[in-house]
C-alpha cells in the first residue's frame, strides 16, 4: 500500500515554508519508527536555506493509509520565529492533503474494441442503403462507442472507427490529468489557520532519542494567530 501526501505552506510567511521542513522531517522519522517508507517524490524549495513552499511525500508500507489520516488537515509547528525575534508569534500553520500525483492512462488495445457492422440513414446511393458498411466500435474498457459512416466500405469505416477511440481517449486522458493537476493546486488555498488537526514542537535540549513533543489531534494550541500560516 502507498499513497502520496501534499504539504504545503500556502500563501504563508518564510516561516511556515521553515515549519514545513521541520514538520516533514517529523513525519519521516515517525513513519520510519513505524516500519513505513517515505520519499520525497517532489519539493519546491522557499527562500531560505532547508526551507520547503511545498512537498509531496510517498508513504508506503502496511498501514500507510491511516498513518497519512493522521497527518492529514491543518498542521502546526510550535516555536519562536528564527528569522523575526521581535515577533510574539510561534504557531506556523501548513497544510497536507492526500493527493494523486499522477492520472492513470488508459490502455488501448484493438482486442479490447468490439466492431458491429450497422446501416445508417441519409443519403448515400443505393449501395450503402442496402449494405452495412457503417461501423459501431466500442471500447469495453471505458465504455466508448463511436459510429462511422462517412465512407462507402466497412473497412475503411472501420480504420476511421479505431482512429477516432484513440484520439477519444487520449482525450479523456489528458482530461483527467488536468483535473488532477487542477486539484493539486487547490490544496494550496485550503490551508485553515488555528484549529489544527496535529501540533507538533522542536524536541527540548537533552531529550536525545525519546518521542517528540506534540499535542493530541484535534487540540487547538493555546494562542491562536490569524496572521501566521
Amino acid at each position: 500500500m502507498s499513497l502520496h501526501l501534499l504539504v504545503s505552506a500556502g500563501r504563508g510567511p518564510q516561516e511556515c515554508a521553515w515549519a514545513l521542513a521541520r514538520l516533514l522531517h517529523r513525519l519521516e522519522t515517525e513513519a520510519a519508527r513505524r516500519g513505513l517508507t517515505t520519499h520525497r517524490v517532489r519539493t519546491v524549495p522557499g527562500e531560505r536555506p532547508d526551507t520547503y513552499r511545498s512537498a509531496v511525500i510517498r508513504i508506503s508500507g502496511d498501514g500507510a493509509e491511516a498513518f497519512a489520516a493522521s497527518w492529514t488537515g491543518t498542521l502546526c509547528w510550535q516555536a519562536p520565529s528564527p528569522y523575526r525575534a521581535s515577533t510574539g508569534r510561534k504557531n506556523w500553520y501548513v497544510v497536507a492533503r492526500p493527493c494523486q500525483l499522477d492520472s492513470p492512462t488508459t490502455a488501448f488495445a484493438e482486442a479490447d474494441v468490439e466492431i458491429v457492422a450497422c446501416r445508417t440513414g441519409g443519403p448515400g446511393g443505393q449501395h450503402r442503403n442496402k449494405a452495412s458498411t457503417a461501423v459501431r466500435a466500442t471500447h469495453r474498457p471505458s465504455g466508448i462507442v463511436v459510429v462511422v459512416d462517412t465512407e462507402r466500405q466497412f473497412s475503411l469505416n472501420r480504420r476511421l472507427a479505431i482512429q477516432l477511440l484513440r484520439q477519444r481517449i487520449a482525450r479523456d486522458d489528458q482530461t483527467a490529468e488536468r483535473a488532477a493537476d487542477t486539484a493539486r493546486w487547490r490544496i494550496h488555498d485550503e490551508l485553515v489557520r488555528g484549529d489544527p488537526t496535529r501540533v507538533e514542537r522542536p524536541e527540548p535540549s537533552g531529550q536525545g532519542a525519546g518521542p517528540p513533543q506534540r499535542t493530541r489531534r484535534g487540540r487547538s494550541p493555546r494562542r491562536r494567530d490569524a496572521s501566521a500560516s
